[in-house]
């Protein structure tokens, strides 16, 4: 145990003897998660800027060159982070210059599920490395696996689908737990400060809230390569991914059935104050047991909107389309909302006549930072609703998802949700509470309604008719708080106790409370969602 400690020590103290060193790299990542998001909103909406773009995530470190970490008042994870890096041969010249990063990924966490009177343990720890060279070229990779067991309202999916959620398969290593592993990273290449080409295997987030109607990041990495685009006040993201169909596969990789998206995102900063943007994606199925097909060459097209493309080649794929807004005000305020339309035909809107191909979905929400004067106290508010079979289509494996979830909202269509956070974070402390409360339009038994989008439209027991929440209405409601202290900032080193109380009831009369409380080691930056 000794030896192990003194190897440690001395790991950190060769490589963060490189710490700061200057380095500008162009193609990095940025981690998705919560509390980066939050350290980059206090920058972002303070001293807002059109060089960048807060709705695509995970962001470049090129268009983050105005940020700088001093300006958020409490301890944090680093933007521009060089803890535990060594830069070999650094000096004024601009090539054969090194930078290695290396991170611990550690997730453990121990918790007593009320509901079913046990305790649950979340073991899990891998590593992050990151090889720059000469700022234009990046090399990064994450891996990690770990053996975990989870409260009722976890455990439950897990059985169910045979997933960890976000994170891929859950094999069985004891009555209760599973082990799973997990692998992301990319290739970057950034020849100016315009272009950036990526390859990796990861995730993409659309939007400024804490869902989205666009993209997520619930669903498992997929690989993808990408181009991105800065040019004046405008940033384009292309994307070419291959997912997975896992509706019929029982578990069995080799039953998992290939799917392809291509997705478009363009963003504009029409003044530091307010930006617009619209995406667009295309979703189709590879070879099945009727046709042979692969990545179709239709969809390589990097600029054109897909429904013109789509009549162009009578393709029968799933496609929809979405807008993205933000406004920052005084400061401290954050106002965004996002509209996703999977089908829309004014004329059958205009009847309100509850046509089942009104798939619409729309967001509404707001971040204040520093509320009431209050430096480090953060609030959010947000409203979802999303209209039956959004996201469905009638060849199932050309659905909006991949690997077992949706690709969108984890409620899937059909619901209406409003969900409130809130953060005092001051040195190295941070106290959050988190809201959840959702009306859900549940399927009975042989009856499609809307909400699971890995059923076929065409199921759908009528054409008019169909409202939000429709069906068996299941009422979710789920509150989480939880105290953080951060250990070593710089590593995102931290200790967390927390508390979740969650309920679920509906019109038939089943009620289920589920109590956890946990405390927690970590240093991961994923999100995690419990809260669905």
């Amino acid at each position: 145990m000794k030896n192990n400690g003194l190897f440690i020590i001395v790991f950190i103290f060769l490589f963060s003897s490189g710490a700061f060193s200057q380095y500008d790299p162009l193609g990095q990542n940025i981690f998705i998660n919560q509390e980066t998001q939050q350290v980059i909103d206090e920058w972002n909406i303070k001293s807002p800027t059109t060089d960048f773009h807060s709705s695509f995530r995970p962001y470049l470190t090129s268009t983050l060159k105005d940020f700088s970490d001093s300006v958020v008042r409490y301890k944090h994870f680093l933007i521009k982070n060089y803890f535990l890096s060594k830069t070999l041969n650094e000096g004024p010249q601009k090539h054969n210059q090194y930078n290695f990063q290396f991170l611990p990924v550690i997730d453990m966490q121990t918790g007593f599920d009320l509901l079913q009177n046990k305790n649950v343990n979340e073991l899990s720890g891998g590593l992050h490395a990151k090889l720059n060279i000469n700022n234009d070229f990046t090399l990064e990779g994450t891996a990690f696996a770990g053996n975990v067991s989870y409260p009722y309202f976890t455990d439950s999916f897990v059985k169910d689908k045979m997933l960890i959620p976000g994170l891929g398969m859950a094999y069985k290593s004891g009555t209760n737990s599973y082990s799973y592993s997990n692998f992301s990273g990319y290739a970057s290449y950034s020849p100016n400060k315009i272009f950036n080409f990526q390859v990796g295997n990861g995730k993409h987030f659309i939007g400024d809230g804490y869902r989205s109607l666009l993209l997520s990041d619930v669903a498992n990495n997929y690989p993808y390569f990408r181009i991105n685009t800065n040019l004046w006040n405008i940033q384009y993201n292309v994307w070419y991914t291959w997912m997975k169909d896992i509706t019929n596969a029982n578990g069995l990789k080799n039953n998992f059935q290939n799917k392809f998206a291509t997705m478009h995102y363009l963003s504009w900063n029409v003044i530091k104050e307010l930006n617009v943007s619209i995406f667009e994606n295309v979703v189709w199925q590879g070879t099945d047991t009727n046709r042979t097909r692969g990545f179709d060459p239709n969809y390589l097209n990097p600029v054109v909107f897909y429904r013109p493309q789509e009549y162009s080649v009578g393709s029968p794929d799933n496609s929809f389309i979405g807008l993205n807004a933000s406004a920052k005000l005084f400061s401290t305020l954050k106002l965004y909302g996002q509209l996703a339309l999977d089908e829309f035909n004014l004329k059958e809107i205009r009847a309100h006549n509850g046509w089942w191909g009104n798939k619409q979905g729309w967001q509404l929400g707001l971040k204040y930072i520093n509320a009431l004067k209050i430096k480090g106290l953060t609030f959010q508010a947000e409203y979802n609703e999303v209209r039956p079979y959004t996201y469905s289509h009638g060849s199932v494996p050309q659905n909006y998802a991949h690997y077992g979830q949706p690709l969108a909202h984890p409620f899937g269509a059909n619901f209406k949700e409003c969900l409130g956070i809130i953060s005092y974070r001051h040195g190295r402390f941070m106290l959050s509470a988190q809201g959840v409360y959702a009306i859900i339009g549940m399927d009975s038994t042989g009856s499609n309604v809307g909400q699971n989008i890995f059923l076929s439209y065409t199921t759908r027991p009528y054409e008019y008719g169909h409202k939000t929440t429709q069906g068996i209405k299941s009422t979710f409601m789920q509150s989480d708080i939880r105290l953080t202290y951060f250990v070593v900032p710089q590593m995102n080193l931290r200790l967390e106790l927390g508390y979740i109380q969650r309920s679920q009831s509906d019109t038939r009369g089943v009620e289920l409370q589920d109590p956890y409380i946990y405390f927690a080691i970590k240093t991961s930056f994923w999100n995690f969602y419990r809260d669905y």
